[in-house]
C-alpha cells in the first residue's frame, strides 16, 4: 500500500492529516494511500550563515525587491549568452565551483550568491511553496508564462541555502518546462558545495530543490492543458482533540481508532482471567489492531510487531508466567513461536492460531514447491554454499531445506549484512537466497550499486568489504525467480509512474520485496535523504526519525510519506506522530516552550485499516492488503480465549501443533527446522555466523549432505 498524511504541529495545539491516494478513473492502475506531514511552530530566526563567524557575506547588490522573477542574463552568473542551453549552463555551474579547491571558499561563493536573491515577499512564505526534505526551510514559487516558459522565485532562511536558490533560479528560470523535467538529480552531484562534514545535506539541498521544480512545472503545464492530475485524496486529520475524517474510506480508518470500549474491557478481562499474552502483527486487521492498542495499557503482555520479533515476544510472554500465547499472523509466524518456546524451555505454553483454516502465505508457497527444491538441489552441487531464506517460509520449508543446503534464516532488515557477512567468513562461498525474487533481484542490484562506490562508502555499511570484494561476491550471488508476495506485488509500473508525476518531492519508503522500478525509485530517494529501502520497521524508523527532526528544530515544517508496504502499516505510523505531539504538547505545557528535545520512547499502535477486498486506493476504500493476514479476526481472538483452556478439545484446529514428521534424514521436522532459526539469532546477537553454520557448509562441501 502506498499512503500520505499531513502533519500540522503547533505550540499550543497539534493535528495530523492523513491522505490517501484514490483511483483516478482514467487511470487504470493498482494506486495508493500517500502520507503527508506538516509542522507549524512560531516562526523562528534562523541562519546558517549565523554559525559561520569567520565568513563574511558581501552586502546586497542594488535591487528592486519588488522583482517577480529574473531571467539568466540579469544572473552574474551567466552575465552573458542569454540563449545558452541549459545543460551548458549547468556545466557552467559545475566548473565554476570545481575550480574552487577549498570548501570555506564555495561557501564565501553561494553566500556572495546569496545576497543576490531578490527576498519572496511574505505573502509567498506559506507551506503550500515549501520545498521538502532541506535542512533549511525554502520557499518555491512556480508560474509559467505565456510564452511557455518557467519563471521561479525562490527564498530561504539560511544564507547558504539562500545561494543554492539563485543557482538554481538561475539556472532553471525562462526554461521550458520540458527542459526542467529532463535535468536528473544525479546531474546536480557532482555540485558538492558546502561545509566539511556536511557535503550530503547540501547535495540534498540542490536536487530537493531540482525536484520541486520538476513537480511544479509539470502542474503548470497538467492545469493550462486542462487535465486534472488526480482527484483529491480521502483524509484523515489527527489532533490533540480528536480526528476529523474526509471521504467514506477515510471514515472507516477513523472508526476504529476509538475502539468499542466494551471489547476492549472484554478482551482484558479474559486475558488477565486465564494468562493469555498475544503477539500480533502490523497488517493486522483494523478491528483488531484499535482493540488491541487500547488493551495494552491494560494487560502489558501484548505485543504489535513485524515477523522478526514475534516469537522473541512469545518468549517474554512466557517468561512473565503466562499460560497461553495466542498469534495473530499467518501460519509460518505460529509455527515460529512453537518451535522458539520449544527451544526456550516453555514446552507447556500452549500457543494458538486465529483460524480453523489454514492461514496462508504467497512467498511460504512458493518455497514449499517442488521447483524450489529443485533450486536447492542445484545449489547443493556447487559447494561450498549456503542458502539464505526468508523468515516468511513454513518451518517444514526451513527443514528440508537445510537438509539440502547449510541454511540461514533472515529478515528484510538483515538480509544484506547476513550475506555480506558471509562471504567474508567462507571464502569462494556460493550464496542462494529465496524465495521472494524481487527482494532477490533488490539485493543484487544494491550490490552492484555499492560496487560503484568509495571503499569508505563501503566500510560503512559493512568494515570487512570493499569496492573488490563487492565485485568478487557478484558472480556468486543466486536468487529464486519464482516467488513474490501478493501484496508488493501490486507495486509495479503504473504506480510507479504515478508516484512520479505527483509525489516526486515526497519522503519515499519502499519495503525490500516491492518490484525492481519501486526499489530503485525509493533508492534514488534514499540517496538524496529522501527516503528508505528495507523492513517494516525500517519504515516505521525512518518517519519517527524524520518526524522527531521537524519537531526539534523551531522552525514550520511540511512533510510528506509515500510508504510503500502493506496497508496495515499507516496504523504504527499515526500511532507515532499523535504519541509525537502528544509529547510535545505535554513538554511545551509543564516545561518551557523552548525546549525541543522530544523522546519519542515505546509507541502504541492504533488502527488504520486496509480493505480486504480490492486492489488499490479510491476515496471509498480498497487499499492492497494481505487477505490471509485479515483472517485474524476479533471473534476468532474472543473464541478462542474464551475457550481456553481448551478442556473440551474445540480448539484442535486452532491449535499451533509440533510438527512430529520427520526430514528425509529421519530427523525432527521441528529440530531441524529451527537450527536456521537459531542461526540468525547467532548473527543477530554476535554480528557473525556462528561456528557450527560455517561447519555444516565446509562439512558439505567435502562430504556433501
Amino acid at each position: 500500500m502506498y499512503s500520505s498524511a499531513t502533519i500540522t504541529m503547533k505550540a499550543a495545539s497539534s493535528s495530523t492529516s492523513l491522505f490517501f491516494i484514490s483511483k483516478n478513473p482514467n487511470f487504470n492502475s493498482k494506486t495508493v494511500p500517500i502520507l503527508n506531514i506538516n509542522k507549524t511552530h512560531k516562526p523562528k530566526s534562523f541562519s546558517f550563515f549565523k554559525s559561520l563567524k569567520s565568513i563574511q557575506s558581501p552586502k546586497p547588490a542594488s535591487q528592486n525587491p519588488n522583482q517577480s522573477s529574473f531571467s539568466c542574463s540579469a544572473a552574474t552568473l551567466f552575465p552573458a549568452e542569454t540563449t545558452d542551453l541549459l545543460p551548458c549552463k549547468l556545466q557552467r555551474l559545475i566548473t565554476e565551483f570545481q575550480s574552487i579547491p577549498e570548501p570555506v571558499d564555495r561557501v564565501k561563493r553561494l553566500l556572495h550568491y546569496s545576497a543576490l536573491l531578490p527576498p519572496l515577499p511574505e505573502s509567498s512564505r506559506v507551506d503550500s511553496n515549501r520545498v521538502m526534505g532541506c535542512t533549511a526551510q525554502v520557499w518555491l514559487e512556480a508560474t509559467l508564462d505565456e510564452d511557455n516558459k518557467m519563471r521561479f522565485r525562490a527564498d530561504s532562511d539560511s544564507e547558504i541555502t539562500k545561494g543554492f536558490c539563485y543557482c538554481l533560479v538561475s539556472l532553471f528560470d525562462g526554461a521550458s518546462p520540458e527542459e526542467v523535467v529532463k535535468v536528473k538529480t544525479e546531474d546536480l552531484a557532482a555540485l558538492n558545495v558546502g561545509l566539511v562534514g556536511g557535503e550530503r545535506s547540501r547535495v540534498n539541498t540542490w536536487q530537493n530543490v531540482l525536484i520541486s521544480m520538476q513537480k511544479r512545472s509539470k502542474v503548470l503545464v497538467a492545469e493550462r492543458q486542462g487535465n486534472k492530475l488526480f482527484e483529491p485524496f480521502p483524509s484523515l486529520v489527527v489532533t490533540k482533540d480528536g480526528i476529523q475524517a474526509k471521504g467514506s474510506y477515510a471514515e472507516a480508518q477513523a472508526r476504529y481508532l476509538f475502539p468499542d470500549e466494551s471489547k476492549v474491557g472484554e478482551l482484558v478481562n479474559v486475558l488477565k482471567e486465564k494468562k493469555i499474552g498475544i503477539v500480533a502483527h502490523f497488517y493486522m486487521d483494523p478491528e483488531v489492531q484499535g482493540v488491541l492498542t487500547a488493551a495494552q495499557k491494560h494487560w502489558p503482555h501484548i505485543y504489535i510487531s513485524d515477523s522478526l520479533v514475534m516469537a522473541d515476544k512469545a518468549v517474554k510472554i512466557a517468561e512473565a508466567g503466562c499460560e497461553f500465547v495466542t498469534v495473530l499472523g499467518v501460519d509460518f509466524m505460529s509455527e515460529n513461536v512453537r518451535a522458539i518456546l520449544d527451544q526456550a524451555g516453555f514446552q507447556d505454553v500452549g500457543v494458538y492460531r486465529m483460524s480453523d483454516e489454514r492461514i496462508g502465505c504467497s512467498l511460504a508457497d512458493a518455497a514449499a514447491t517442488p521447483a524450489y527444491m529443485n533450486y536447492l538441489e542445484a545449489a547443493s552441487t556447487c559447494p561450498p554454499s549456503l542458502h539464505v531464506i526468508y523468515i516468511n517460509t513454513s518451518l517444514e520449508t526451513k527443514a528440508f531445506a537445510h537438509e539440502l543446503v547449510p541454511t540461514i534464516t533472515c529478515t528484510s532488515s538483515n538480509v544484506v549484512q547476513t550475506i555480506l557477512q558471509a562471504f567474508t567468513q567462507i571464502p569462494d562461498l556460493n550464496l542462494y537466497y529465496g524465495p521472494d525474487s524481487y527482494m532477490g533481484a533488490n539485493i543484487a542490484e544494491l550490490f552492484k550499486q555499492m560496487a560503484m562506490m568509495s571503499d569508505e562508502e563501503i566500510a560503512e555499511i559493512h568494515p570487512k568489504h570493499n569496492r573488490n570484494s563487492i565485485r568478487s561476491l557478484l558472480p556468486h550471488l543466486h536468487y529464486y525467480q519464482d516467488g513474490t508476495c501478493i501484496v508488493h506485488d501490486l507495486f509495479g509500473h503504473e504506480v510507479v509512474e504515478k508516484i512520479n508525476e505527483m509525489y516526486c518531492d515526497a519522503f519515499l519508503t519502499a519495503h525490500l520485496e516491492v518490484p525492481g522500478e519501486m526499489f530503485s525509485l525509493a533508492m534514488e530517494a534514499k540517496r538524496r535523504g529522501m527516503g528508505v529501502v528495507g523492513s517494516t520497521q525500517n519504515i516505521l524508523d525512518f518517519i519517527k526519525q524524520r518526524v522527531q527532526e521537524a519537531l526539534n528544530r523551531d522552525v514550520n515544517e511540511h512533510l510528506q510519506f509515500v510508504l510503500g508496504t502493506e496497508t496495515g502499516m499507516v496504523t504504527s505510523i499515526v500511532a507515532a506522530v499523535r504519541s509525537l505531539l502528544d509529547s510535545m504538547t505535554r513538554t511545551s505545557t509543564s516545561s518551557s516552550p523552548t525546549i525541543k528535545s522530544v523522546q519519542l520512547g515505546d509507541f502504541v499502535l492504533p488502527v488504520i485499516p486496509g480493505v480486504a477486498s480490492g486492489e488499490g486506493c479510491s476515496i471509498h476504500g480498497g487499499c492492497a492488503s494481505c487477505p490471509y493476514m485479515k483472517m485474524n479476526s476479533l471473534t476468532s481472538l474472543l473464541k478462542v480465549a474464551h475457550s481456553l483452556p481448551d478442556r473440551k478439545n474445540i480448539l484442535k484446529a486452532y491449535e499451533a501443533d509440533r510438527f512430529k514428521s520427520q526430514t528425509r534424514q529421519g530427523k525432527s521436522v521441528a529440530d531441524v527446522g529451527c537450527e536456521p532459526i537459531l542461526h540468525m539469532r547467532h548473527f543477530q546477537a554476535n554480528r557473525e555466523l556462528p561456528e557450527m553454520l560455517i561447519n555444516q557448509v565446509l562439512h558439505s562441501s567435502s562430504n556433501g549432505r
